[in-house]
């Protein structure tokens, strides 16, 4: 199983990460050991930055490689909600150095997942999502303002990837991202649907 990361998908984050829009979509990617399936997370030790990153996950459901776009949604039926934890001060460095970003984005436990799937073909005009910190919103997306859609983002990855079923794709951030500190609660809901919820110990 591969977990697979699409960066700067919406116009709004790549804006407030002051960072170009993509021509195609930017992916890395995650080790399994990533994903974190209990409620509480751990402020790992050797980050002062942590930051959230609320994403639409999509799980693919059988081996393609060269996939055409419009057979892509054959791939996937299903999808959840996912945090992309990232170690901002890590990243920092690593993007000044001209370093890759796996430091700060493939440590343990930094892909909190969703144990719930919902339908895709439930929501026919686009998956709205929310993020709230301490009852708070702070991250609202919506799949229509993806810049790559989830077929463009199969496609493209399957190119360079086989894609096998299980395989997870974290789709990319909305606008909004910040830092959370020990006591924080994270709470991410679609459609006025809880799926997920951390607490940061």
């Amino acid at each position: 199983m591969k977990i697979i990361c699409i960066g700067r998908n919406y116009i709004g984050h790549a804006k407030e990460m002051n960072s170009p829009l993509p021509s195609s979509p930017i992916y890395f990617l995650k080790p399994d050991t990533s994903i974190l399936r209990t409620k509480n997370f751990y402020y790992p030790k050797f980050t002062n930055s942590l930051h959230y990153e609320c994403e639409l996950v999509i799980k693919i459901e059988k081996v393609g490689k060269n996939i055409q776009e419009k057979y892509a949604h054959t791939y996937y039926s299903e999808f959840t909600l996912g945090i992309d934890f990232t170690a901002r001060d890590l990243q920092s460095e690593c993007k000044k150095s001209g370093l890759p970003w796996e430091i700060a984005k493939g440590f343990d436990n930094s892909a909190p997942l969703s144990k719930k799937w919902l339908k895709i073909n439930d929501f026919p005009d686009g998956v709205q999502f929310t993020l709230n910190k301490n009852n708070k919103i702070v991250q609202s997306g919506d799949s229509n303002q993806m810049i790559f859609s989830f077929d463009k983002i199969i496609s493209y990855l399957s190119k360079f990837i086989t894609l096998k079923k299980g395989d997870l794709i974290f789709t990319g951030t909305p606008q909004g991202v910040g830092e959370v500190n020990i006591g924080d609660v994270l709470e991410a809901s679609v459609g006025g649907q809880d799926l997920l919820k951390i607490n940061i110990k």
